[in-house]
């Protein structure tokens, strides 16, 4: 051990001290490269594992960015759930699936994910004591599977690591640490409730372990229940594009309406439009105060307007914000000294996680019919057009569409580790078994059986005085009529329990995991002990995806999709060196470089290597620079390879509408849409038929498809930092870091999005796009394509700041102030190969806000038994869509890089506050009450957030919804 150990550890003391004046600091402890666990016992020289890094030893200090948190810190955020504590890190972004994705079919909604540099949850790995915890078929790990009462602390390596973890550590890596020590018991429960009355979180845990010279268990229970909020319940939601515009977004109405089904040129059936393609009559039933007239009878309705609200309906009202969530889970570790140099350990935990949401009843249309259609039929009694099959439209009001997910997470893993010398060193080694498994389900209730439907609506017969199915045999098994036309109160409970549909999709995801490392010291140089680690990796991932049979052959108005079935083994194998180079120089106090490389090949696509390189250089001891240049790669999962296709409806601009389209300002775009035989005035028109009515587009009438393709390959990465800690002398208690990093992403894997794809052919006229997708002779899009497929890349830059600092202590107590920031100064998607770059750093994009600057602010007070912690939350501002050209379209002659389109709606940006207070009392218990949110901020609202991901828009999922207030108490005993 060369001479300036002794120094790093006196740095070490006084960032430890600071980490202890900040444990209730909302963000934890500093970003401070060089120390990850802020616990007393780092104070003694003992060998450690760095995030990032297989090598243990003291002398070795990170060379790159890791993050952490205590179980103090993560107490002081008032939330129960990892992945909304992850969430606050300035460097994290919305990951795809959040808690608003309450329209989202899969199996991941319900769940937390974390989201590092905007690269997406698919592309952070989440480790649980250095090992893979599970993930779904998608790539997803469910943190909030994850009890929050057996985490020690938090690490979050801010770097590519996939020479050292494998795939998916291109973002960074998150490494949930948990607790292997307790003595005694400890329960700890809080409350927390909106400013609005509802989102009421409810969290309990108890904690009891015990500890010998020789060995130590710990077992614990934690429940959580989480109220889910409604759209109805505030103005910023009850609208579907928010209070500014309360009369837009209104899709298919309650109220029963009719397509004229005569021949096209019948007198009063309909007309001609210029281009001679023929438009029949569309009626809607009269419901004079909200009951409607006799649906057979033609009279009895009134022309539909398109674009009157008066026969449509506000979906918002019957919608779930945010879904409620219930959580239970157990779990227990133990470790068992077999002898002076070899433990035995153990870990297993269980959850069980429901999810529960709410969706507004379906809109049911002829076209609902799939390839065969739904129609009134020719001798169905409440036909108002009797001999002919009647097109409808109707939305299923009385019957929302609920959603209940359940997942069920267990893992467990058994291991061993120890030391033995060798030449004179110590040797660390360690071998784990981890066995996961994830078993989820979904069942959904109130779409439409369409078989029963079909038998429904079908011919009718009068017996006995009433009106009966005509078919006996469907008589026999249940059939009642359906007066579908009669709107709300018009259909009794025997026709919604024949016709009503409850279906179950259920998803298996196993990984059987072995791993075994090896480190020490191998030789000793002038500088230093050159330290060598080393491991290999054998991981079987095996999926299962199985939808109800009924939804999977097209019988009920559930989006349909195909089975899944497969996996693939994982060998790996790695070796990581540090090498201190030059030692106690003038300028040069240490010079070391850390290099690693790993093997891994898939059976699904082969090998390939992937190497990192790190430097480290202390020119005086107060001052570290570090760099690193990694390679790393994300294998495609097990739904990327093998999941069956599936249908969704997506809400996008088609740039060939005359009126909002980029085909409305763009000559160019005319002409390649008037190529592709689309009409000179085509409108594109949404879910309920009307006209879109702004540039924020609307929701296809009929379904896409998506699916997998068994021949992609590994997205690649290379990431590089640059950095400095700086902790002078002269000014104890001060940390600062600063952090430069650049990440570049080949062959991304991604399902391209229905406006996209459309941008990408005609706007960026891109032909390899254009085969993608079908119109129909009007113009319309009637199928699209939205597969996946290695194209184009991504490329994301930015810095990380740090400041913090522990002032000399006062009379009136200890302050502490912490600091983080992220600036964004370039994102940049390319769509394949030779397609002109995105760059949108700045841009609300989908589901995550670009933000050019996210920063937290934390001053912390400790006097005594009391404490307070206030902190600051800053999101600068976006970009978005305009309204339309003349309303919310601050910037009408800029170019939208998102959308392709001119017109820029900035809009400003918005600080959130939080304010902790605590209180430890003599009898080892623990108070703690807190506001977040104290002053009630609301975001701005984006149009160009989706419903594919967010759920509501236009709110931003990232934003506080309310003040939130909490009380939390813990006792030891």
């Amino acid at each position: 051990m060369h001479v300036s150990s002794g120094q790093r550890r006196h740095v070490a003391r006084r960032r430890m001290a600071l980490v202890a004046a900040l444990a209730a600091a909302l963000t934890g402890t500093a970003a401070h490269g060089q120390q990850t666990a802020p616990s007393a016992e780092m104070l003694a020289p003992v060998n450690v594992t760095v995030t990032g890094s297989r090598i243990r030893g003291t002398d070795v200090e990170t060379a790159q960015p890791v993050f952490t948190m205590d179980r103090q810190a993560i107490r002081a955020t008032g939330l129960t759930g990892l992945g909304d504590i992850l969430a606050r890190m300035p460097s994290a972004a919305t990951p795809e699936v959040t808690p608003q994705d309450t329209l989202s079919s899969s199996n991941d909604a319900g769940g937390r994910y974390a989201n590092l540099r905007n690269l997406g949850a698919v592309r952070t790995l989440v480790l649980v004591n250095g090992r893979r915890w599970t993930s779904s078929l998608g790539g997803l790990t469910d943190l909030s599977t994850i009890p929050l009462s057996i985490v020690e602390r938090i690490e979050v390596l801010k770097d590519g690591a996939s020479s050292i973890y494998g795939s998916d550590a291109i973002g960074g890596v998150v490494n949930i640490i948990t607790t292997d020590r307790f003595e005694g018991a400890s329960a700890d429960v809080l409350y927390g409730v909106n400013g609005r009355g509802d989102g009421t979180q409810k969290n309990g845990t108890f904690t009891w372990g015990r500890s010998s010279e020789t060995s130590s268990i710990i077992l614990g229970a934690a429940y959580e229940d989480g109220d889910e909020l409604r759209d109805s319940k505030r103005s910023l939601t009850r609208s579907a594009y928010g209070p500014r515009h309360p009369e837009a977004g209104f899709g298919m109405g309650p109220y029963g309406g009719v397509v004229d089904p005569r021949a096209p040129g019948t007198p009063g059936a309909g007309s001609y439009t210029p281009d001679g393609s023929w438009t029949a009559n569309r009626y809607v039933v009269n419901h004079p105060g909200g009951i409607a007239a006799d649906t057979a009878n033609l009279a009895n309705y009134h022309p539909y307007d398109v674009d009157s609200n008066d026969d449509k309906y506000a979906t918002s009202r019957d919608m779930s914000f945010r879904s409620g969530t219930k959580l239970r889970s157990l779990f227990g570790t133990g470790r068992y000294n077999l002898t002076d140099d070899i433990v035995l350990r153990g870990m297993a935990t269980y959850a069980v996680r429901d999810t529960r949401s709410q969706s507004a009843g379906y809109p049911l249309q002829s076209g609902s019919g799939r390839v065969d259609g739904l129609f009134i039929d020719p001798a169905n009694a409440y036909n108002p057009f009797p001999s002919y099959a009647t097109p409808f439209f109707r939305r299923t009001t009385e019957m929302p569409r609920m959603t209940w997910a359940k997942s069920k997470v267990l893992h467990a893993d058994v291991g061993a580790e120890g030391t033995f010398s060798w030449a004179d060193r110590t040797w660390t080694w360690d071998v784990t078994y981890a066995y996961s498994e994830t078993r989820a389900s979904s069942t959904t209730s109130g779409n439409i059986d369409l078989v029963a439907a079909r038998k429904a609506l079908g011919p009718t017969t009068v017996l006995d005085g009433r009106t009966v199915c005509a078919d006996a045999a469907d008589r026999a098994a249940g059939c009642v009529p359906w007066n579908i036309l009669a709107g709300p109160g018009g259909t009794p409970g025997t026709v919604w329990s024949y016709v009503g549909s409850t279906t179950t999709s259920r998803q298996t995801t196993r990984t059987n995991d072995i791993i075994a490392n090896l480190t020490g010291g191998l030789l000793d140089l002038p500088a230093g002990t050159l330290r060598v680690a080393g491991g290999i990796e054998h991981r079987n991932d095996h999926g299962r995806y199985q939808p109800d049979p009924a939804d999977s052959a097209g019988l009920t108005t559930q989006l349909a999709s195909d089975p899944t079935d497969g996996g693939y083994i994982a060998n790996e194998a790695y070796l990581e060196f540090d090498v201190p180079l030059l030692a106690d120089l003038p300028l040069v106090r240490e010079l070391a470089v850390n290099a690693s490389t790993r093997y891994s090949h898939y059976t699904a696509f082969g090998g390939r290597t992937n190497d990192k390189y790190s430097l480290r250089w202390k020119p005086f001891d107060d001052l570290l620079l570090r760099a690193t240049y990694a390679e790393g790669f994300r294998a495609p999962t097990v739904a990327d390879l093998y999941a069956g296709s599936s249908e969704t409806f997506e809400s996008f601009l088609d740039p060939c509408d005359s009126a909002y389209g980029a085909a409305a300002s763009d000559a160019a775009v005319r002409s390649r849409c008037a190529a592709a035989d689309v009409p000179g005035n085509y409108r594109q028109v949404d879910q309920s038929g009307a006209q879109i009515a702004s540039a924020t587009g609307g929701q296809n009438p009929t379904a896409f498809r998506t699916g997998a393709n068994p021949a992609l390959k590994p997205e690649t990465s290379i990431t590089r930092t640059a950095g400095l800690v700086y902790s002078p002398y002269f000014a104890d208690g001060l940390d600062l870091t600063l952090d430069y990093y650049k990440v570049d992403i080949a062959d991304v894997i991604t399902p391209i999005l229905a406006g996209d794809i459309l941008n990408f052919c005609y706007v960026r006229n891109d032909p390899t796009w254009c085969g993608r997708f079908v119109r129909s002779e009007d113009g319309r899009i009637a199928s699209l394509d939205e597969s996946l497929a290695n194209l184009g890349s991504l490329r994301t830059e930015g810095y990380d700041l740090g400041l913090h600092y522990r002032f000399p202590e006062t009379r009136y107590g200890e302050f502490a102030v912490l600091s983080d920031s992220t600036y964004l100064k370039d994102y940049t998607q390319v769509s394949s190969p030779g397609a002109a770059p995105r760059h949108l750093a700045g841009y609300m994009n989908g589901v995550q806000g670009l933000y050019r600057v996210r920063s937290n602010l934390s001053l912390d007070w400790s006097w005594r038994r009391f404490g307070a912690t206030w902190t600051t939350r800053y999101f600068s501002g976006l970009k978005d869509s305009c309204w339309s050209g003349d309303v919310e379209c601050n910037r009408p002659d800029e170019l939208n890089a998102l959308t392709g389109v001119t017109g820029v709606s900035r809009k400003g940006g918005v600080a959130f506050h939080d304010l902790q207070l605590r209180w430890q009392a003599p009898w080892n218990g623990n108070f703690r009450v807190g506001v977040n949110n104290v002053f009630g901020r609301k975001g701005p609202l984006y149009y160009n957030v989706t419903s594919a991901g967010g759920g509501s828009p236009p709110y931003n999922p990232a934003f506080d919804v309310d003040r939130y207030y909490y009380l939390g108490y813990q006792q030891r005993f």
